[in-house]
């Protein structure tokens, strides 16, 4: 999250934790080519109008550098000529302030499952199906009552269903670098969901020193 005014910074990444993301935030473009260049974020909210280099020349510096990661502009503006610019630079989505959050919420969505190669808001592995745009889970006919960041390793594990999550891989999805993380918190988290899909949905089998795999069968 790129974006200088503080309170609705604030707003939006506790909007977006609460949906179960992991939100980094800065204030500065400059700030916002540092560690884009050092984490492999899933999507950027960029606000157009930036206290040092505005949010357009953060996203051609983005592009020219073969970051490819999805972003979305967020801008005061209302000219097309600027929507326009941002489009052509490499923008994947534009959202004029004011916005209501639930407007926010879906596009994010949408663009993440852009990015994961699948279009459709339900996932299924099994008996597990996730519903993406309520941010339900549920196993047959029976609904998880899952907390905010159990959702997101189960979310972050089913996309890679059959495949091992790296333990840093899921810590980094789930936790904002400002965020404070007990040295087990990974691992309370699997625990419980290990409880909530037993017995009828899949596992989520442990590979030692390495991650976590949740079974695609």
């Amino acid at each position: 999250m790129v974006e200088d005014d503080a309170a609705l910074a604030r707003g939006i990444v506790a909007l977006l934790r609460a949906a179960g993301h992991a939100v980094d935030h800065v204030a500065t473009g400059e700030d916002a080519l540092i560690v884009a260049a050092d984490e492999a974020y899933a999507l950027i909210v960029l606000d157009v109008g930036l206290p040092d280099i505005d949010g357009f020349s953060v996203l051609q510096t983005l592009r020219r550098q073969g970051n490819r990661v999805p972003v979305m502009m967020l801008t005061a503006r209302d000219a097309l000529d600027d929507r326009v610019r941002g489009l052509d630079l490499g923008a994947d989505d534009y959202l004029r302030k004011p916005f209501a959050p639930e407007e926010l919420e879906a596009r994010i969505r949408a663009l993440g499952r852009r990015r994961g190669g699948d279009p459709t808001p339900e996932l299924a592995v099994g008996a597990l199906v996730l519903d993406r745009s309520r941010g339900v889970a549920r196993v047959g006919e029976r609904t998880l009552d899952l907390r905010r960041r159990e959702w997101a390793v189960l979310d972050a594990l089913a996309t890679r269903a059959g495949q091992i999550v790296p333990r840093e891989t899921l810590q980094s999805e789930v936790f904002g670098y400002d965020e404070p993380v007990g040295p087990n918190a990974i691992e309370v988290n699997i625990t419980r969901l290990r409880g909530k899909l037993a017995p009828d949905g899949p596992a989520i089998r442990t590979v030692r020193g390495v991650g976590y795999m949740l079974d695609a069968h």
